[in-house]
């Protein structure tokens, strides 16, 4: 049922050229260089460490490494960290 009503939001979207991050609520990630990542609609911070930053969103588990880093902006659902990044993986629902 849930794909379903997915499926009819992606529709919707296209349709109405909406933003799909928006009607689905999935994360928007804006990387810049290397040393600041925005992360929109993310559903919380897991776990913040020097070399490793893991964000929850509705596509699972989102993993930032690297080093340095540092919270610029926290408010709602939208985060700002700057640092040196080396990688960005999403690691699913598991």
């Amino acid at each position: 049922m849930e794909s379903k009503l997915t499926r009819t939001k992606e529709t919707l979207a296209e349709k109405l050229d909406l933003p799909r991050d928006v009607i689905l609520n999935i994360p928007k990630i804006t990387i810049t260089g290397n040393n600041e990542i925005i992360v929109e609609n993310h559903k919380g911070v897991i776990l913040f460490e020097e070399k490793e930053i893991r964000i929850n969103s509705n596509v699972g588990l989102i993993a930032i490494y690297g080093s340095g880093f540092e919270i610029l902006f926290m408010g709602g659902s939208t985060l700002t960290v700057s640092g040196k990044f080396k990688s960005v993986v999403y690691e699913g629902n598991e």
